[in-house]
């Protein structure tokens, strides 16, 4: 146990660019307090979407920010954005709650679906937050963490984006009573959450192909996926455009299920300046339709 965790520390280590500067900081205070960055053009009154962004285990808020570089595409699109921070284990490390495989180690009882519900509600009492444009994305165990709230907390969320996370092993863990899109970012080289599923302690963790499967299901698409052109370059560190994008359609619900493949990608890719537009794209594309 004590070797994975190593390996993931020392892969966020390893990838932490630096940070972007931000528009404007709303520091939230409490057990677990946090920061909302608002656009620089935020009107008040006026709904805007929000955007959660959860790191991976061991790493922090800075963390988060700094990789996912949503910054500049956030504050351009009008966007609220907020970088939680999950709780520490025995080791000190911040974890998110998530699925059975990643990464509680210590059974600890935090509810994080509360704490990240208690956001969006804190946010939306004090600032305009359109209810149908609440989007999650997370890295590892933040991929993980977003999927469990996709499956439990659908009526609170549009769409998620997970880098490197998957969602539950048992389908029947997944419930959700709200149509949610589902876009799954995984390297095909991913040596610490593999890309053809595998087990973190003895708990089982799907692939990356079943986790989109599952969501294609779910939201009532199509018999399987297809292969959707151009490829995308989200890997600065890999030659040309090395991401394949896989997506169901014909979906019957609102929502639709997307895979992007990163070829020769790893864990923590090193993230091209086109994927915080890619994948915002992504998300503003997708809000939650009316019943």
């Amino acid at each position: 146990m004590f070797r994975v965790r190593l390996c993931l520390l020392l892969l966020v280590l390893s990838v932490l660019p630096i940070s972007q500067s931000q528009a404007a900081d709303v520091v939230y205070s409490g057990d677990r307090p946090f920061t909302l960055v608002l656009p620089s053009n935020y009107q008040a009154g006026t709904p805007a979407p929000l955007l959660i962004a959860l790191h991976g285990y061991t790493a922090n808020t800075p963390y988060a920010d700094s990789y996912f570089q949503l910054s500049k595409v956030a504050d351009q699109k009008g966007i609220l954005t907020v970088y939680p921070s999950g709780s520490k284990d025995s080791n000190g490390y911040l974890f998110w709650n998530a699925t059975p495989a990643c990464c509680n180690f210590d059974s600890s009882t935090v509810d994080d679906e509360a704490y990240l519900l208690s956001i969006i509600d804190s946010v939306s009492k004090d600032h305009a937050v359109d209810p149908a444009r609440v989007y999650i994305i997370g890295h590892s165990n933040g991929g993980f963490m977003a999927h469990r709230m996709a499956c439990n907390q659908s009526d609170r969320i549009a769409a998620i984006v997970s880098l490197a996370g998957m969602t539950y092993s048992n389908p029947k863990s997944c419930r959700p009573t709200s149509p949610v899109s589902v876009l799954q970012i995984h390297g095909s080289n991913d040596a610490v959450i593999t890309y053809t599923g595998g087990y973190l302690f003895g708990s089982a963790y799907p692939s990356a192909r079943k986790t989109i499967d599952l969501w294609g299901k779910l939201n009532e698409c199509g018999k399987k996926p297809y292969r959707v052109l151009p490829r995308l370059d989200l890997d600065r560190k890999l030659a040309g455009a090395e991401t394949t994008v896989l997506r169901y359609k014909g979906c019957k619900t609102s929502a639709t299920s997307e895979m992007w493949t990163i070829n020769k990608g790893k864990h923590s890719p090193e993230l091209s300046a086109t994927f915080a537009e890619s994948v915002i794209t992504f998300l503003l594309s997708r809000p939650k339709k009316s019943a």
